[in-house]
C-alpha cells in the first residue's frame, strides 16, 4: 500500500492535480526546496524533508536528501529492515516522484556558463531514483508526468501499483538516469580549454527507447523494432504519428524509404513531392499545387514509382489524397491530412499514413550516424545544398541562362538525396520543376549518367545535369552532350576538370562548378 509518497521534480507539468489526488486518499507526502513551496503555495499538506530528517538543507540546496532517513525509507524491505528503520527514526516510503534538474536544457542554452551548467548536476535525485528502482519490489518510482494517471489510476483500483508497474517504471526510471549520465559525460568531454566545445565528444552516449516492434526487418527473416531518439524533435520521422489505414503496420524498409523521402522533400519552400523506391528518390517534383506536384513526381518515373513512398511537404487536402489513391503506394507523409484526405486515403487497403505534426527545415541541424563493425561513424546532418548553384562559379564559355539556373538549383537540392554515384536530369514546368531521371548507386559516374538519360528518354534533351561529385573524366559530359543536356552542375575539384569542361564546351553545354560535394553512400 502507498502510505508516503516523497516528492522533488524539476519539471512540474502535471504535480498539482497528482499531489491532490494523493492527499486526498490520506497519502504522507514529504518533499523538498521548490516542490515542496509550490505544493503548500495550492493548500496541499505536505511535510518537508528537512523536518522528516531533522537536518536542514545547506549548501544552498546541495544537499538535502541525501539523508539515511530518506534513503533508508526508500531502500528498506519491510519486516527485514524494520529494526534498522526504527534506529534511523525514519518510516518507510511507498513512491517515489522525482525528476532532475535540467541539465541538458541548460547545457544547450545560449550563454550558459560553465558554473551554470555544473550546478545542473543533479546528485540527490538520481541517487533516489536508483534507490526506488532498485527497491522497486516495494516501491513505485515516477520520473516522468506522463505516467501519472497510469499510476493513480493504480491506485484507485487497490491502494497500489502492480508488480509488473513498478518493474516498468523502474526500467524507465534506470533509463533516465543512464541518460542524463551519458549528456553530463559528453558535455564535460567536449570541453577544450583551449576554445569551443568540441563537436564530438569523447564519450557519447546515444539514448533510444523503443516504440514498437516491426514485422520483421530488411527482409522476412530477420527481426527488427523501431528505437526512437529521447530528444527527437518535432517534424521528425520519430515524433510522427501513424494514421493508420487498416492495413499493415510499418515495414523496417517503410521507415528507412520514409525518412529518406521526407528528408528530401525538407528541401523545398513550394509545394513539393518526393517518390522514394529503395531509399532513392525517383521522382520529385514542386509546382504552385501540392496535387499537381505529386502527381508530375510520380510521372517522372511511374513504373519505379509503384508502390513507392510518398513524403509532402504541405498538409494533404482531399485534391491530393484524390491523386495519391489512383495509383498503389505503400506508404504516405506529410505534416498532416484532412479529415476528407483521410477518408479518401483509408479506404485504400494497407496504406500507411504519418502525420510529422511539426516540420523541420532543410538546413536544421543534427548529428547523422551509421553502424560500422563494432562501432559508429558520427557526423553532422549534409545541411546545405540551396543558394550553391547561384553561388558556383561558371566553368564552361556559356553561362547558363536563367531558366537553367533555376533547373540546375532544384537538380542540385535533389542529387543530395541520392545514393552515390548520383546523376539527376531534371527541367522547369510552367509551375515549379521536376525531375526527368535519375541514375543512383553504381561504381561509375559515367554509368549513373547513361541510366540517368536512359530514364529520361526524350526528357532529357534541354534538360539540365547536377552530379554530386566531380567528373573523373569527360566521358560523362560527353553521355550527357549526346543526350541532348543542356547544362551541368557539379563540385569540380578532378585533377581533369580541364578536359571536363572542354567537353562541356564542344558540347555547348554550360557548367557551373559549386564547390560542394554531396556524397552519400
Amino acid at each position: 500500500m502507498i502510505r508516503t509518497a516523497l516528492v522533488s521534480v524539476s519539471d512540474k507539468t502535471g504535480l498539482v492535480p497528482f499531489a491532490q489526488v494523493l492527499a486526498a486518499r490520506g497519502v504522507r507526502i514529504l518533499s523538498s526546496g521548490g516542490t515542496a513551496q509550490a505544493l503548500a503555495a495550492e493548500g496541499i499538506a505536505v511535510e518537508t524533508v528537512e523536518s522528516y530528517t531533522g537536518s536542514p538543507e545547506v549548501m544552498d540546496g546541495r544537499v538535502k536528501t541525501l539523508h539515511p532517513r530518506v534513503h533508508g525509507g526508500i531502500l528498506s524491505r519491510g519486516d527485514r529492515d524494520r529494526g534498522d528503520l526504527d534506529r534511523l527514526g525514519a518510516q518507510p516510503i511507498d513512491l517515489v516522484v522525482v525528476n532532475l534538474y535540467p541539465f541538458e536544457k541548460t547545457a544547450a542554452a545560449p550563454g550558459s556558463s560553465h558554473e551554470l551548467i555544473v550546478e545542473n548536476i543533479d546528485i540527490g535525485g538520481p541517487s533516489m531514483v536508483r534507490s526506488a528502482a532498485k527497491n522497486h519490489a516495494r516501491v513505485t518510482v515516477v520520473c516522468d508526468p506522463a505516467d501519472y494517471p497510469r499510476v493513480l489510476g493504480e491506485l484507485a483500483l487497490g491502494g497500489d501499483t502492480t508488480p509488473a508497474t513498478r518493474a516498468e517504471l523502474a526500467a524507465k526510471a534506470f533509463a533516465h538516469t543512464a541518460a542524463y549520465d551519458g549528456a553530463i559525460a559528453a558535455y564535460l568531454s567536449s570541453l577544450d580549454a583551449a576554445g569551443p566545445r568540441a563537436p564530438f565528444p569523447t564519450y557519447l552516449t546515444l539514448p533510444f527507447e523503443r516504440a514498437y516492434g516491426l514485422r520483421y526487418g530488411e527482409n522476412p527473416h530477420q527481426a527488427g523494432a523501431f528505437y526512437v531518439d529521447r530528444g527527437a524533435p518535432a517534424g521528425s520521422l520519430a515524433r510522427a504519428q501513424s494514421l493508420g489505414a487498416g492495413g499493415k503496420e510499418l515495414s523496417f524498409n517503410n521507415l528507412v524509404d520514409a525518412d529518406a523521402a521526407l528528408d528530401a522533400v525538407r528541401e523545398f519552400d513550394e509545394p513539393a513531392a518526393v517518390v522514394v523506391k529503395h531509399t532513392n528518390p525517383c521522382g520529385v517534383a514542386t509546382s504552385s499545387t501540392l496535387a499537381d506536384a505529386y502527381r508530375a513526381a510520380r510521372e517522372a518515373d511511374a513504373v519505379s514509382a509503384y508502390g513507392g513512398i510518398v513524403a509532402l511537404n504541405r498538409p494533404v487536402a482531399e485534391d491530393t489524397a484524390a491523386a495519391l489513391a489512383e495509383t498503389f503506394v505503400e506508404c504516405v507523409v506529410a505534416p498532416s491530412f484532412a479529415p476528407g484526405a483521410l477518408e479518401v486515403l483509408r479506404a485504400k487497403k494497407n496504406l500507411r499514413l504519418l502525420s510529422t505534426g511539426g516540420w523541420l527545415g532543410p538546413g536544421h541541424a543534427s548529428l547523422s550516424a551509421k553502424r560500422v563493425g563494432g562501432g559508429l561513424v558520427v557526423q553532422d546532418r549534409d545541411a546545405t545544398a540551396g543558394g550553391e548553384v547561384a553561388g558556383g562559379k561558371t566553368a564552361s564559355k556559356r553561362p547558363p541562362t536563367r531558366e537553367e539556373v533555376r533547373a540546375l538549383e532544384f537538380a542540385w537540392r535533389v542529387a543530395k538525396h541520392v545514393k552515390s554515384n548520383a546523376i539527376v536530369l531534371a527541367r522547369t514546368r510552367a509551375e515549379g520543376a521536376v525531375t526527368v531521371g535519375v541514375g543512383a548507386g553504381q561504381m561509375s559516374r559515367v554509368v549513373s549518367v547513361q541510366i540517368a538519360c536512359e530514364k529520361a528518354g526524350p526528357a532529357a534533351r534541354g534538360s539540365v545535369l547536377a552530379s554530386d561529385a566531380f567528373f573523373p573524366f569527360p566521358d560523362g559530359v560527353e553521355a550527357a552532350g549526346r543526350a541532348g543536356v543542356t547544362a551541368i552542375a557539379h563540385p569540380g575539384g578532378s585533377v581533369r576538370d580541364a578536359e571536363v569542361i572542354a567537353a562541356a564546351d564542344a558540347a555547348g553545354i554550360a557548367m557551373v562548378l559549386t564547390g560542394v560535394r554531396h556524397f552519400r553512400h
